[in-house]
């Protein structure tokens, strides 16, 4: 009997070894650590042997670097996203320039790139600056720092590198004994790099049994907190050496009241003095009198020695305009903006032309009403303000720019880049419904001025923008023929109001006097701008705490208008 249950013991005990190997193999798979390693390559997401990751701070992001020879590259969206946007590249000359408030410094991008010019003296570069791969142009790090508050450190095996563009405190801590880190936290996620003992790791994110820590080679990963001790805060300090560029502004004391004077044909003294006539506070005025004529910078002009005599005599500046808005109807020509502002020779002959305008007449300031600009040219337009705004400076003048209330539609106009090389820009806060717009509606409503003005103050400083109010409205017809406007000046609002027998009533949503009336089968609407619209805008204004007032345009408003724009001054 004994002998039989034998084998049928042995039987049982194996099973039960059997079993107990199998749950000792899932406890131990369950609590032992994973000695798998992750791909290094898949973890930074390279794909070609020529490509650096990037750390940018603390945190791995998408782009990638280029490494040719021992250089590191950017490619120039990288660039613009991380370190500037202040590059400006013309591929139809091959070139790459950055302005400062007193140089262009210029690179011909490709083979020639290792030659930097700083107003047209060559110097030496150890490497090349730029170059084209496809239609991608790819800067040299060590160029882009010469621009940018950046520092980095390249690492091999993989190519990553590590870049800083903001220093500040930190938390690190030391290795207490070799271990390794880890790509997510828990024992069972791939090895990234063994660490050893007294290495030093930064503390991004500390839990319960786990730290998310950089090491010293840039990895990111995780660690046991067992394995972590003597945590410090201490200081990442700058070494870079990069000194930012300080413009030097024409800044003027006291809040500004400019007027735009439009004429068309030459004007003195005499001619300023009567349309001054019942004005109150003008300290600026901004005369029309340079119109672009072609697309190679030639403009007319019609500028006036004893007209500046005269505004200086009465305490004013004259800030002279150039514009593009009436070069169609008087010239028979469309600007290509393209054909102007992208060669290099056109903006420095029209910045020539402009300056020896003001060398000869003593003009305080250049206005730029450049209103046609379209998105294909906004970079050239931006790199022609930066050269304008060199000479400007060097004759101690003002360089003040008018724009449109902020859209998406005017973002190339770039106001952010303005608001650092302009001395002031005027917003022409008019025109929010317009003929051709579709819609009868304000030409300035408060809500659009008040918006136009906390978009800009979004990228331009308070103390550098001035708003334009208008001294005219539109009176609106609608009815079979579809919808029309007409221009009213503020000037002959009252003989309309009388002719009419219209009764306007105050819109506290407009902050406007509003009047309508029926014709036959037509319906016609005014939101007026008058004395009252006017000093609503400028209490927001001066709420705003911008530098001052526009107004578009001198001889057709009501002299009323004045006394509020005078209390605005004095307050």
């Amino acid at each position: 009997m004994k002998k039989r249950m034998y084998p049928v013991l042995l039987a049982v005990v194996l099973i039960i070894l059997v079993i107990a190997a199998a749950v000792g193999s899932k406890i131990l798979n369950k609590y032992s650590y994973s000695k798998v390693r992750a791909d290094l390559n898949e973890y930074f997401n390279l794909q070609q042997e020529d490509e650096i990751a990037i750390v940018l701070q603390d945190n791995h992001i998408e782009e990638k670097a280029k490494l040719r020879g021992d250089v590191c590259y950017f490619d120039l969206p990288t660039v613009e996203a991380y370190f500037t946007d202040r590059f400006y590249v013309n591929p139809i000359e091959q070139v790459l320039q950055f302005t400062t408030d007193t140089d262009v410094i210029t690179v011909h991008i490709g083979e020639q790139s290792n030659v930097m010019y700083v107003s047209d003296m060559g110097e030496e570069l150890p490497y090349q600056a730029a170059f084209y791969e496809g239609d991608t142009l790819y800067i040299a790090a060590d160029y882009v720092k010469k621009y940018a508050n950046m520092e980095y450190e390249l690492f091999t095996q993989p190519l990553h590198m590590q870049i800083y563009t903001r220093w500040g405190s930190f938390t690190s801590a030391s290795v207490s004994k070799k271990t390794v880190l880890r790509r997510l936290g828990g024992i069972k996620s791939d090895i990234l790099v063994d660490l050893a003992a007294g290495e030093s790791v930064i503390v991004l994110e500390k839990m319960d049994s786990w730290s998310r820590v950089k090491t010293e080679n840039a990895f990111i990963g995780y660690v046991e907190n067992k394995y972590l001790k003597g945590e410090i805060t201490q200081e990442r300090v700058c070494n870079t050496g990069f000194q930012e560029i300080v413009y030097n502004r024409v800044r003027k004391d006291g809040v500004i009241n400019l007027t735009f004077h439009q004429v068309f044909e030459e004007a003195g003294g005499d001619a300023l003095v009567n349309a001054l006539q019942g004005t109150k506070g003008v300290n600026v005025v901004s005369p029309t009198w340079f119109r672009l004529s072609n697309s190679i910078g030639d403009f007319t002009s019609i500028a006036n020695a004893s007209y500046v005599s005269k505004a200086h005599e009465l305490g004013i500046e004259v800030w002279a305009l150039v514009t593009d808005v009436d070069s169609e109807d008087m010239f028979g020509v469309q600007i290509d903006f393209v054909e102007l502002l992208s060669s290099s020779a056109n903006r420095k002959h029209l910045i020539d032309g402009l300056m020896a305008q003001a060398d000869t007449y003593g003009l305080d300031g250049i206005n730029i009403d450049f209103e046609k600009v379209r998105n294909d040219s906004g970079t050239h337009f931006v790199q022609f303000l930066r050269e304008l705004a060199i000479e400007t400076g060097k004759r101690n003048i003002v360089l003040s720019i008018d724009n449109y209330v902020p859209t998406e539609y005017t973002a190339h106009y770039n106001r952010k880049e303005q608001g650092i090389i302009a001395d002031y820009l005027i917003i022409m806060g008019y025109d929010e419904h317009y003929v051709g717009g579709g819609e009868a509606g304000s030409n300035a409503s408060i809500g659009f001025v008040e918006d136009g003005i906390m978009r800009t103050k979004e990228e331009v400083p308070a103390d550098k923008i001035i708003n334009a109010v208008p001294f005219y409205t539109r009176v609106w017809e609608s009815g079979t023929d579809g919808l029309k406007a007409s221009t009213l000046t503020m000037a002959a609002q009252q003989d309309w109001i009388t002719r009419t027998g219209v009764s306007p009533v105050w819109s506290d949503e407009f902050c406007q006097n509003y009047a309508e009336y029926q014709s036959g089968d037509s319906l016609f609407q005014c939101w007026l701008e008058d004395t009252d619209s006017i000093r609503v805008k400028l209490q927001v204004m001066k709420v705003q705490g911008i530098a001052g007032v526009a107004s578009w345009k001198l001889g057709i408003e009501d002299k009323a208008v004045w006394d509020a724009i005078a209390e605005y001054m004095g307050s």
